[in-house]
C-alpha cells in the first residue's frame, strides 16, 4: 500500500512539472521504414567512376550521388565471379556457405528464403527485381524466382543488351532499344505502382552492363569517339612478371587478349556501357522525384565484381588482385544530415555486407550468423571500421589459379597452394601504399612481422571455413587444399575428388539450355 501511495504522489508531481504527456498531447509519430534502392552493375572495376578521379569515364549522375553521399575506397567481392557473386549479395553468406556457383551448383531455396528480398517482402515492403539474377535455384526452373517478387523483370544467363530480346522490359523497346536505360524506365514505372499501394519498397535493378559482349548504346558511345586513354602503370604483361606463376594460368591471363591487342577501343566500349548505366542512374533518381520518394529512399549502387581490364596483361575478373575484387560502393541516404554528404570510407567493405546493411536499413533483424556486416555506421563515421580483415576466394575455373587470399585496409595476403610444376607461392602487398600491387613483399625481411600478421588473418577465416563449410557442393576439400601448412603432396591426392560439378548445371539451369536450344 506504501508503495501505491507513492507512486501516486510522483505521479502528480511528474505532471505538474510537465513531465508526463497529458491525454491530449499526440502520440509521436513513427519514423516511416525507407525505401530502398540497389543499383547493381557487372563487372564494373572500383576505378571504373568519375568519383575515383577517373578523367576519362563519363559519370555524371553517379558522381552527383558520392557527393551526396559516401564513398567507399576498399569495397571488394568475396568472390569475385558472378553467379557466386550475386547469391553472396542476397543472402549475405560467403561462397562456401551458400554453395552457389559454376562448377559448385544452383543456390538451394532455403538460402534464398532468408534473402533481403524475400524477408522484406514478408516484412510488408513492396518489392521488385529487374535484370540479370544470376541463378537459379536448385532442381527449380527460372521462372521459380518470379512470384518471389511482387513486381518482376529478371532474365536468365546472361540477359540480352537489346531490349527486345527480355521479356520483362520488351515493352520499353521502341523508345530504350538498348537495356540499360529500358531498366530505368521499368523503375519509373515501379515506383508509380509503389506509390498507388502506399508500402514501403525495396527495388533491385541488375544492369548487364559493363559485361561482354561491349556493344554499348550508340548515344554513349559517341561520347568516347576518337579518345585515346592513358595506360596504368601496371598495364601489360611485363607487369606481371613478380606475380605468382598460378594466376598466369587463369583465364584471365590466358584469354580476353583484346584487352592487350586493342585497349583504347576495348576501353572506349567499356566505358560507353558504364555511361548507359549513369544515364539509367538519373532516370531512377528522377523517378523518385516525381513519384515523390526522393527524400525517403536510400540508394546502393556496386557492383558484383571488378575488372582487370589489361591490369598486369590480366583481361578478366576472378583474381584476388586490385582491379578483379574491387568494386566502386556508393551509399546515399537523403534522411542524413547535409554535413556528411560527400565522405569517403576506407573501411573495408564486402559484398555480402549488402544484405546486413539493407535488413538494418529496413529495421528488420538478419538471419543469424550471415557473414556479412551492417555498414550503417559509417554513412556517418567513416573512419571507422566494420571488421579487421575480410577473406577473398576464388573456388571456380582451373585448380592452379584456384586461391584465398585476407584484406585489410593497408594489407593483402594471397595464398595460392597449388604446386605441381610451379611451388606454393605467397603474395603480400602494401595496398595502402602500392595499390597497382607492383611490389611483393612476403620475403621481405622489413615486412615479417606484418606477414605473421596477416597469415593469423588467414588462418582464422580458414578455420571459419573448415567449420561452416556447406555439404553436398563441392567444398570439402578446400580446408585442407588452401592449408599453409599441410604438404603439396597430401593435397594432390585430394584433387581427384574435385570433380566438375557441371558448371551450375541443376535441372534449372538444363531448362535454360533447352529453352536455348529451342530458339
Amino acid at each position: 500500500m506504501k508503495f501505491t501511495q507513492f507512486s501516486s504522489s510522483l505521479v502528480l508531481g511528474l505532471l505538474s512539472l510537465g513531465a508526463l504527456p497529458s491525454a491530449n498531447t499526440a502520440e509521436p509519430k513513427p519514423t516511416p521504414r525507407p525505401n530502398i534502392v540497389f543499383l547493381f552493375t557487372d563487372d564494373q572495376t572500383v576505378h571504373a567512376l568519375g568519383a575515383s578521379g577517373n578523367k576519362d569515364v563519363i559519370t555524371p549522375h553517379l558522381d552527383q550521388l558520392a557527393r551526396e553521399g559516401v564513398r567507399f575506397t576498399n569495397h571488394y567481392n568475396t568472390t569475385a565471379i558472378c553467379m557466386a557473386s550475386r547469391a553472396n549479395v542476397l543472402t549475405g553468406l560467403y561462397e562456401y556457405r551458400h554453395g552457389c556457383n559454376f562448377e559448385h551448383g544452383d543456390l538451394e531455396r532455403r538460402f534464398i528464403e532468408q534473402s533481403y528480398a524475400v524477408r522484406l517482402r514478408q516484412a510488408g515492403y513492396f518489392t521488385g527485381f529487374a535484370g540479370k539474377i544470376g541463378f537459379v535455384l536448385q532442381g527449380e526452373k527460372f521462372e521459380a524466382l518470379g512470384p518471389l517478387f511482387d513486381r518482376w523483370a529478371g532474365g536468365p544467363g546472361q540477359t540480352f543488351y537489346e531490349t527486345e530480346k527480355n521479356e520483362g522490359i520488351a515493352q520499353y523497346a521502341g523508345k530504350y532499344p538498348h537495356c540499360s536505360r529500358a531498366y530505368g524506365a521499368w523503375a519509373q514505372d515501379f515506383f508509380q505502382a509503389a506509390k498507388a499501394g502506399g508500402k514501403p519498397f525495396c527495388l533491385s535493378i541488375s544492369f548487364k552492363a559493363p559485361h561482354l559482349p561491349f556493344t554499348p548504346d550508340p548515344i554513349d558511345l559517341k561520347l568516347y569517339e576518337g579518345k585515346t586513354f592513358t595506360r596504368p602503370p601496371n598495364y601489360g604483361v611485363e607487369n606481371a612478371k613478380h606475380l605468382s606463376p598460378q594466376s598466369q594460368t587463369s583465364r584471365a591471363a590466358t584469354s580476353y587478349r583484346e584487352w592487350i591487342n586493342a585497349y583504347d577501343d576495348s576501353l572506349r566500349k567499356y566505358y560507353a556501357l558504364i555511361t548507359g548505366v549513369d544515364a539509367a542512374v538519373g532516370m531512377i533518381r528522377e523517378g523518385l522525384k516525381s513519384a515523390g520518394f526522393a527524400e525517403n529512399t536510400v540508394i546502393i549502387f556496386t557492383s558484383d565484381n571488378g575488372y582487370s581490364a589489361g591490369a598486369h596483361g590480366f583481361g578478366d575478373k576472378v583474381l584476388p588482385y586490385e582491379e578483379a575484387s574491387k568494386s566502386p560502393l556508393l551509399i546515399f541516404d537523403p534522411r542524413l544530415p547535409k554535413s556528411h554528404a560527400g565522405t569517403v570510407s576506407a573501411a573495408v567493405t564486402a559484398n555480402v555486407d549488402m544484405a546486413a546493411t539493407i535488413f538494418a536499413l529496413a529495421g528488420e533483424p538478419a538471419p543469424a550468423g550471415i557473414d556479412g556486416k551492417n555498414l550503417l555506421p559509417l554513412l556517418t563515421q567513416p573512419a571507422g571500421r566494420v571488421r579487421d580483415a575480410l577473406p577473398l576466394f576464388n573456388f571456380w575455373g582451373a585448380q592452379s589459379a584456384q586461391s584465398m587470399a585476407v584484406v585489410t585496409p593497408e594489407w593483402k595476403y594471397i595464398y595460392w597452394y597449388y604446386g605441381a610444376g610451379m611451388p606454393p607461392t605467397e603474395e603480400l602487398f602494401h595496398v595502402g601504399q602500392d595499390r597497382y600491387e607492383m611490389k611483393n613483399l612476403a620475403t621481405s625481411p622489413a615486412h615479417r612481422e606484418t606477414l605473421a600478421t596477416m597469415r593469423r588473418h588467414y588462418d582464422a577465416e580458414l578455420a571459419a571455413m573448415k567449420n561452416n563449410v556447406v555439404s553436398g557442393h563441392g567444398y570439402e576439400a578446400y580446408p585442407t587444399l588452401f592449408s599453409r601448412t599441410i604438404d603439396w603432396e597430401k593435397k594432390a591426392a585430394l584433387l581427384k575428388t574435385l570433380k566438375s560439378r557441371g558448371g551450375g548445371e541443376g535441372e534449372g539451369a538444363g531448362e535454360r539450355k533447352k529453352k536455348k536450344a529451342a530458339k
